[in-house]
Protein backbone atom coordinates (compact mmCIF):
# COMPACT_ATOMS: atom_id res chain seq x y z
CA UNK A 1 0.00 0.00 0.00
CA UNK A 2 2.89 2.37 0.51
CA UNK A 3 4.65 3.99 -2.22
CA UNK A 4 8.43 2.80 -2.08
CA UNK A 5 9.71 6.38 -0.93
CA UNK A 6 8.16 5.95 1.99
CA UNK A 7 5.10 8.40 1.42
CA UNK A 8 0.83 8.43 1.14
CA UNK A 9 -0.27 5.45 -0.58
CA UNK A 10 -1.17 6.43 -4.00
CA UNK A 11 -4.68 8.09 -4.61
CA UNK A 12 -4.05 9.33 -1.34
CA UNK A 13 -4.50 13.44 -1.06
CA UNK A 14 -2.13 15.23 1.01
CA UNK A 15 -2.13 18.46 3.12
CA UNK A 16 -0.09 20.36 0.66
CA UNK A 17 -2.53 19.95 -2.05
CA UNK A 18 -4.99 22.49 -3.17
CA UNK A 19 -8.47 21.91 -4.35
CA UNK A 20 -10.47 24.41 -6.34
CA UNK A 21 -13.74 23.92 -4.68
CA UNK A 22 -15.21 27.00 -6.98
CA UNK A 23 -14.25 25.54 -10.31
CA UNK A 24 -15.62 21.97 -9.30
CA UNK A 25 -19.12 20.69 -9.74
CA UNK A 26 -21.27 18.54 -7.37
CA UNK A 27 -21.28 14.80 -8.02
CA UNK A 28 -25.36 14.19 -9.38
CA UNK A 29 -25.38 11.09 -6.58
CA UNK A 30 -25.31 13.83 -3.88
CA UNK A 31 -28.89 15.89 -3.34
CA UNK A 32 -28.43 19.50 -2.56
CA UNK A 33 -30.74 20.86 0.48
CA UNK A 34 -32.91 23.51 -0.52
CA UNK A 35 -31.86 26.95 1.12
CA UNK A 36 -33.52 27.82 4.54
CA UNK A 37 -34.65 31.32 4.23
CA UNK A 38 -34.74 32.12 8.11
CA UNK A 39 -31.08 30.35 8.86
CA UNK A 40 -30.24 33.07 6.78
CA UNK A 41 -31.81 35.77 8.62
CA UNK A 42 -31.11 34.86 11.60
CA UNK A 43 -27.86 32.85 12.11
CA UNK A 44 -28.63 31.59 15.03
CA UNK A 45 -31.28 28.64 13.60
CA UNK A 46 -28.04 27.31 11.78
CA UNK A 47 -26.87 24.55 13.24
CA UNK A 48 -25.67 21.18 12.14
CA UNK A 49 -26.43 18.00 13.30
CA UNK A 50 -25.34 17.31 16.62
CA UNK A 51 -24.38 20.80 17.18
CA UNK A 52 -26.14 23.25 19.15
CA UNK A 53 -27.37 26.09 17.47
CA UNK A 54 -24.74 29.80 17.99
CA UNK A 55 -25.40 31.86 20.28
CA UNK A 56 -27.34 34.92 19.23
CA UNK A 57 -26.40 38.64 19.71
CA UNK A 58 -28.64 39.96 22.58
CA UNK A 59 -31.05 42.41 21.76
CA UNK A 60 -30.95 46.48 22.76
CA UNK A 61 -33.74 46.12 25.42
CA UNK A 62 -31.41 42.71 26.92
CA UNK A 63 -27.90 44.47 26.91
CA UNK A 64 -29.70 47.79 28.33
CA UNK A 65 -30.87 45.87 31.67
CA UNK A 66 -27.46 43.73 31.55
CA UNK A 67 -25.89 47.21 32.06
CA UNK A 68 -28.23 48.66 34.29
CA UNK A 69 -27.54 45.41 36.75
CA UNK A 70 -23.86 46.00 36.33
CA UNK A 71 -24.28 49.49 37.56
CA UNK A 72 -26.84 48.92 39.92
CA UNK A 73 -24.25 46.57 41.60
CA UNK A 74 -21.39 49.28 41.30
CA UNK A 75 -23.93 51.72 42.71
CA UNK A 76 -24.54 49.14 45.52
CA UNK A 77 -21.04 48.69 46.47
CA UNK A 78 -20.11 52.44 46.40
CA UNK A 79 -23.52 53.15 48.77
CA UNK A 80 -22.67 50.06 51.31
CA UNK A 81 -18.62 51.62 51.38
CA UNK A 82 -19.44 55.04 52.11
CA UNK A 83 -22.12 54.48 54.47
CA UNK A 84 -20.08 52.16 56.29
CA UNK A 85 -17.70 54.79 56.55
CA UNK A 86 -19.56 57.47 57.68
CA UNK A 87 -21.61 55.46 60.35
CA UNK A 88 -18.67 53.67 61.96
CA UNK A 89 -17.54 56.42 64.56
CA UNK A 90 -21.28 57.41 64.95
CA UNK A 91 -22.47 53.60 66.12
CA UNK A 92 -18.89 53.78 68.10
CA UNK A 93 -19.86 56.78 69.67
CA UNK A 94 -23.53 55.65 70.31
CA UNK A 95 -22.12 52.32 71.39
CA UNK A 96 -19.89 54.36 74.00
CA UNK A 97 -22.36 56.54 75.09
CA UNK A 98 -25.14 53.37 75.49
CA UNK A 99 -22.22 51.44 77.58
CA UNK A 100 -21.65 54.17 79.84
CA UNK A 101 -25.30 55.19 80.96
CA UNK A 102 -26.00 51.49 81.29
CA UNK A 103 -23.41 51.16 83.87
CA UNK A 104 -24.15 54.13 85.48
CA UNK A 105 -27.74 52.96 85.33
CA UNK A 106 -26.45 49.59 86.66
CA UNK A 107 -24.20 51.04 89.68
CA UNK A 108 -27.24 53.20 90.69
CA UNK A 109 -29.45 50.49 91.03
CA UNK A 110 -26.89 47.80 92.64
CA UNK A 111 -26.24 51.17 95.60
CA UNK A 112 -30.26 51.06 96.11
CA UNK A 113 -30.38 46.95 95.96
CA UNK A 114 -27.02 46.70 98.28
CA UNK A 115 -28.54 49.60 100.95
CA UNK A 116 -32.13 48.02 101.15
CA UNK A 117 -30.17 44.83 101.88
CA UNK A 118 -28.35 46.04 104.46
CA UNK A 119 -31.43 47.76 105.97
CA UNK A 120 -32.46 44.75 105.99
CA UNK A 121 -30.14 42.74 107.82
CA UNK A 122 -29.57 45.61 109.99
CA UNK A 123 -33.38 45.82 111.46
CA UNK A 124 -33.54 41.68 111.93
CA UNK A 125 -30.02 42.03 113.98
CA UNK A 126 -31.83 45.01 116.07
CA UNK A 127 -35.05 42.82 116.80
CA UNK A 128 -33.18 39.76 117.72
Amino acid sequence: MNSPTGGPPQGVPTLTEVVDWQHSAAPASIPVAPVDEAAIADPALIATPGEPPLARLPTEAELTEQVLAQVQRQIDLMIEYRMREALTPLLARATDNLVRDARNELASTLRDVVARAVAQELTRHRNR
